[in-house]
């Protein structure tokens, strides 16, 4: 039977993919990533209600689930590898950017060191919950678009891309909770999804931003593009291009975040028009296709919740990409992500450093 390492997560998704792979025939080994960033009793309880992940009850929920169907289970300490995504989330929001650590975690440890580890126990694939497929060798969107996740795997190396599987990628959320049910599998079943970072358990990034830079907190200006002054804040950690809430400047005219500037530590602020963007340019560009040599029109798609719009991609010598919308979008935010896709089909993404205006 071809072997396969599945990352285990606790959560129903993972734990229905485990089903499928054992029905599809595989010899399926289960692994947990402790990332160190819960307490012993803290399990998934924010002040906000909402649930993260990677907890020591989610270790014991995949442990139950893997003993159920009768998998081999390891929990592998990743606390120092995770300790380096946490800093690259606390250090893109002191250079005044909006980080997306869900895109740096699947590439640098699940489909990184996680794919290292099956490797050495003679894996033939990974395999995870994401709602995702791989067809023919080539990424695609999940079935569900309402879950569909590949935009944050548009990170993934091309040569891993044959040893990928997305068990859940072909079916609807409701038909995973209905095979984990069939399964017995009922203390994951019904399990909200996560849906927050699982290392801010507070729910407020910048407690965790200040706790390892405290430096960030500090005193600057709100000023209008004409340099007028509205008020102080307290750092720009607090802030996100297209914010409008919780700036703190009075009544009057809505007003939105258009430019954080760590130099001077300024946060521009100024109408929802001036938020209109008609490209983009992207860093580190990671193609899943031979890199285009001619201007490449796509469905540009530049954060999760995105619908995605059509545009024109141009990889650029420095390995970047140059963006033109066909239509101007509001929001876009260096530091975050943009993947690239002709239909379903993911072509490859990068990181937004800057908005065309």
């Amino acid at each position: 039977m071809p072997r396969v390492v599945l990352a285990m997560s606790g959560g129903v998704d993972s734990s229905a993919s485990a089903v499928l792979l054992k029905r599809q025939g595989f010899d399926v080994i289960g692994l947990f990533m402790r990332t160190g960033t819960h307490g012993h009793d803290q399990g998934n309880t924010r002040a906000d209600h909402k649930k993260g992940c990677c907890s020591a009850i989610d270790a014991g929920d995949a442990r139950r689930v893997a003993d159920k169907l009768d998998i081999p289970f390891y929990a592998l300490d990743f606390e120092a590898e995770f300790n380096r995504i946490i800093d690259y989330f606390v250090d893109e929001y002191a250079r005044g950017r909006t980080p997306n650590p869900c895109v740096v975690c699947n590439n640098w440890l699940k489909f990184g060191q996680l794919w290292a580890f099956g490797q050495k126990l003679g894996a033939d694939y990974i395999a995870t919950g994401h709602y995702a497929q791989v067809i023919d060798g080539e990424l695609h969107k999940g079935i569900d678009g309402d879950k569909d996740q590949s935009y944050v795997l548009h990170g993934i190396k091309r040569d891993v891309l044959p040893h990928l599987l997305f068990p859940v990628g072909g079916y609807t959320k409701p038909q995973i909770r209905a095979f984990a049910r069939e399964a017995g599998l009922l203390s994951v079943a019904e399990k909200p999804d996560s849906v927050e970072i699982c290392f801010v358990p507070s729910g407020d990034h910048t407690d965790v931003v200040r706790s390892r830079r405290p430096e960030v907190a500090t005193a600057g200006l709100i000023t209008e593009r004409n340099g007028t002054v509205l008020g102080p804040h307290d750092g720009l950690d607090r802030f996100t291009i297209g914010q409008r809430k919780g700036l703190n400047i009075g009544g009057g005219k809505k007003r939105f975040v258009l430019e954080l500037l760590p130099e001077t530590n300024t946060v521009v602020v100024g109408d929802e028009n001036d938020l209109l963007a008609s490209g983009l340019i992207a860093s580190e560009m990671n193609w899943l296709i031979d890199a285009p040599v001619e201007p490449t029109t796509c469905t540009a798609k530049i954060r999760y919740r995105h619908t995605g719009v059509p545009a024109t991609v141009t990889a650029l010598p420095n390995g970047g990409a140059g963006v033109n919308f066909d239509t101007p979008q509001p929001a876009v935010t260096p530091g975050q992500a943009v993947a690239f896709y002709d239909g379903t089909r993911v072509l490859g993404g990068g990181w937004v450093e800057k908005a065309l205006r």
